[in-house]
């Protein structure tokens, strides 16, 4: 059993586990016709769990599904930061001025000029690409800085400053970017808690009371279980988001072309401009990786929940393909920066 499980450690196979759970999400979504079936928001299921009034809907299920493998994503990640390691990034000016420009005053307007020139006779897909654009991810690039050996504290203090800056301004890029749209605020302070806040608790209580209890090297020994569960966490979310469109991409596939152009160069474009810039501005290869993450992955979950509340299917349809490209992408992104890392940042091996 662990030898198989030392394979998923292998990032050369990774490739090969990430199409298999692509198909095996696809052919789910076939089966069950689950394109059909109205999208459940993992944050609406979870309230009308604790009010009683869930139901056992196939849905509603994916919808938890979401949450339990980004969770599984999460929590390792946050499981092996120190808390003193936490201390250091926060003294990290010039990395969060990085973010900051490109996530604010490059990104969005990145994204819509790209929505203008591949999907301007498309509304509803052109709709979904800007929504897609306003917001940085505050979850998954944790999972590709750790995948990739970057700076996972920093990566953490880069996301809880996205997370507190965007809660302010999503409402005006909405607004700038998009016209007049009424959405509720308050899915982003949700979002923060449910997909940073928990896993972030979950994994300092972890360590702290591990170490504590049982001493580091029972902590090394609980590692490779912990990344194993990274790992297929990743492979699990893959699942669930493929298996949500996994119809329509066999019947439209065109849809997925349609999105997959503007978005690939959008993640390429942002990911490495902003890797050469860190790079360009001496800072080392982790928290170059670190930035560039933070700069460039996209918070599909508030833009999910904002098409759902306030546009019709079609743009929800647009947000949800969003995964379904950008996970792939980041992962070749991890790929890209494993192997750049000798050539510009000259590691000794």
């Amino acid at each position: 059993m662990k030898k198989f499980l030392e394979k998923l450690h292998n990032f050369r196979l990774l490739p090969f586990f990430v199409i298999i759970s692509m198909i095996i999400g696809i052919a789910i979504g076939k089966w069950y016709g689950i394109s059909n079936f109205e999208l459940t928001p993992p944050i609406d299921a979870i309230k009308s769990i604790f009010k009683g009034g869930y139901e056992f809907s196939l849905p509603n299920t994916l919808a938890l599904g979401v949450v339990v493998g980004l969770f599984m994503m999460m929590y390792p990640a946050m499981a092996n930061i120190k808390f003193e390691d936490l201390g250091k990034a926060m003294k990290s000016p010039k990395q969060l001025a990085i973010v900051a420009f490109f996530n604010y005053a490059v990104a969005p307007f990145f994204m819509l000029l790209l929505a203008k020139f591949f999907l301007i006779g498309e509304l509803d897909l052109y709709t979904g690409l800007v929504l897609y654009g306003l917001a940085p991810c505050i979850a998954m690039v944790i999972v590709f800085t750790y995948l990739a050996g970057g700076n996972g504290p920093l990566a953490i203090i880069l996301v809880a400053f996205n997370s507190i800056v965007q809660m302010l301004l999503i409402p005006v890029y909405a607004k700038l970017l998009l016209g007049d749209v009424q959405f509720d605020v308050w899915v982003v302070g949700e979002s923060v808690v449910l997909y940073l806040g928990v896993p972030l608790a979950a994994g300092m209580l972890t360590r702290f009371l591990g170490v504590k209890r049982f001493g580091e090297g029972w902590f090394k020994k609980l590692k490779f279980y912990l990344d194993t569960m990274s790992i297929a966490g990743l492979l699990f979310t893959l699942i669930v988001m493929f298996a949500l469109k996994g119809d329509l991409i066999l019947e439209k596939p065109i849809f997925i072309v349609q999105m997959a152009i503007p978005m690939t160069i959008f993640f390429w474009t942002m990911f490495v401009i902003v890797y050469l810039v860190s790079w360009k501005f001496k800072l080392n290869y982790e928290d170059s990786v670190a930035v560039a993450f933070n700069s460039t992955g996209r918070d599909f979950e508030i833009a999910i929940a904002i098409a759902i509340s306030a546009f019709n299917p079609t743009v929800a349809l647009a947000t949800v393909i969003g995964p379904l490209i950008e996970v792939p992408v980041m992962l070749a992104l991890v790929g890209f920066a494993k192997k750049t890392e000798y050539r510009l940042f000259k590691i000794q091996k």
